[in-house]
């Protein structure tokens, strides 16, 4: 339970909270505290629901954004400036106990081709559909990285020849944080936290073992920056104007990104975003950038 004063309500803001960019006032504090007690029985993500739907807050596409809500009320809560039900069901984490995705016999013949002579080639966006678990499958066995659940705005790509898949893509929004791309545009902190949105990351790109065409790894990226600007806009509701990836280069040179004009924007601190000190833990990675526009500056660092 929450401390309470000694009328027995509870205690008022002592300091400001900015969450997600957005300044949380007095006011707002006492608008959540009104709507949870004209709600007694309601849980908290329904909570979450309606004061979503109280603020007008919502994606680009008009879903509501519940996560983020979620999140602001539990911060609220952990400082004793609400009081939030009990929880009533503790969610499965799929991070900690996630399945590796089931393996799929597909055909391996080797495909040694020269470009031409392979194409044509189809891209399918495979989220939410019934190709995404082939997709979760082939990154899981032939990706040194292996699958990871992603979490946001993401898409995911298996390129087809006829029947076989050749390559997949896997796209996601970007971390908020990163030294190199954040110079190379050259937006503000202000900038960088309202659209962030326009940039988007290169999680995974993997073309199968048993395809050998020469040229093909560039020439796919070429063709995804197109169909991924696109889709994005039709699922998300909103342009996307940058790209990044990392390269690791213990393993690849990045040959087929700079083939595909991809330019070098700088190294990574090897910290990440979760390192109690300033000491690397992780391997240092190049950081590749691709503008989808000639205005990508002025776009993403507009006010």
């Amino acid at each position: 339970m929450r401390s309470r004063t000694a009328s027995g309500s509870l205690p008022a803001m002592d300091a400001t909270l900015r969450y997600r960019g957005r300044v949380i006032s007095d006011a707002e504090v006492v608008f959540i505290r009104d709507l949870i007690a004209a709600h007694p029985t309601a849980t908290r993500r329904a909570l979450s629901k309606k004061l979503c739907e109280a603020w007008g807050w919502v994606q680009p596409n008009g879903a509501l954004r519940d996560m983020v809500c979620r999140g602001l009320m539990l911060e609220l809560h952990r400082r004793g400036w609400i009081e939030l039900p009990p929880v009533r069901q503790v969610p499965v984490n799929n991070v900690v106990r996630r399945e590796a995705p089931r393996r799929v016999e597909i055909d391996a013949t080797p495909i040694r081709a020269s470009l031409s002579e392979l194409r044509p080639l189809e891209f399918r966006q495979v989220r939410w559909t019934a190709e995404a678990s082939l997709f979760a499958a082939l990154i899981e066995e032939h990706h040194y990285l292996g699958y990871t659940r992603p979490v946001g705005e993401h898409l995911k790509y298996i390129i087809y020849r006829g029947s076989r898949p050749v390559a997949c893509f896997a796209w996601s929004s970007a971390p908020r944080h990163l030294g190199p791309r954040d110079r190379y545009i050259g937006w503000s902190a202000q900038a960088r936290r309202r659209n962030i949105r326009g940039v988007v990351y290169n999680t995974r790109y993997l073309i199968l073992p048993w395809v050998e065409v020469p040229h093909l790894a560039s020439h796919l990226l070429g063709r995804m920056v197109r169909v991924l600007a696109r889709d994005w806009q039709r699922i998300y509701g909103h342009p996307i104007y940058f790209l990044e990836t990392f390269v690791d280069p213990g393993r690849f040179r990045g040959t087929c990104y700079r083939a595909a004009n991809w330019v070098d924007l700088g190294w990574t601190t090897g910290r990440g975003k979760d390192a109690p000190t300033k000491r690397p833990n992780r391997p240092l990675k190049q950081v590749l950038g691709y503008a989808l526009t000639g205005r990508f500056r002025e776009r993403l660092a507009a006010p």
